[in-house]
């Protein structure tokens, strides 16, 4: 498959999931998103159109912990931290917006660490 054609068909998987999940204050949208060098998670409450909190493999606190952004130990790592965030911020309960991706590899272990650290969805 062309480059081109993986970043559609993403999309459009994407478009599909967006029509039914949405996040409000009190159950945030968890959305994930990877890039080769990285993985950044924010939760957003999209009846207000504001980012709760988010966190990466650029942010400090992270970055000295791993060796490379683009792997399963750096989405394990940011998926607890992001647990963690919404713990002290009050939120249990989150809607998971996996972004086009499909639910595997690096997306899965930022889930599954998220869940270990008190996140439920």
């Amino acid at each position: 498959m062309q480059r081109k054609e993986k970043v559609e068909a993403r999309l459009k998987r994407k478009k599909r999931i967006k029509m039914k999940v949405t996040g409000t204050k009190d159950k945030p949208r968890l959305c994930v998103y990877k890039s080769l060098k990285g993985i950044y998670a924010q939760l957003i409450d999209d009846q207000e159109g504001k980012t709760i909190t988010g966190i990466s493999t650029l942010n400090e606190e992270i970055k000295g912990q791993i060796k490379s952004g683009g792997n399963i130990e750096a989405a394990k790592k940011v998926g607890e931290y992001i647990g963690k965030k919404a713990i002290d911020l009050g939120i249990k309960h989150v809607v998971f917006d996996r972004n086009g991706f499909k639910y595997h590899g690096r997306v899965k272990a930022l889930g599954d660490a998220a869940r270990e650290a008190g996140l439920l969805f």
